[in-house]
């Protein structure tokens, strides 16, 4: 009976963190991917003439958690601000997002 416990509530664990997945994927695709790409690589027209930087570089990758969490609510540069546009689970679903373009 425990280890049925254990494994129900691994699976569930599990699922919660596919659809939170999912989620930050489909809020960059609607949110982000306009200027930064499909993949985060900045390869759109918009991405190219504002110099984006790929989301998957060293550059972008060796930001902590928290500057990439400030720039995505604050804005950067010409890029505008999500904060009162997102929730905060949205931008660190963002956030984790990012990471997961890492090359």
């Amino acid at each position: 009976m425990k280890i049925t416990t254990v494994v129900l509530i691994a699976c569930l664990a599990l699922a919660g963190s596919a659809f939170a997945a999912d989620d930050a994927a489909a809020t960059f695709k609607a949110k982000c991917a306009m200027c930064h790409g499909a993949t985060g690589a900045g390869d759109t027209g918009m991405g190219k003439s504002m110099g984006i930087k790929d989301l998957g570089s060293a550059a972008v990758q060796g930001k902590s958690d928290a500057d990439l969490t400030t720039i995505i609510a604050k804005g950067q540069g010409k890029m505008p601000a999500y904060s009162g546009k997102l929730s905060d689970a949205d931008i660190t679903g963002l956030v984790k997002y990012i990471r997961s373009l890492k090359k």
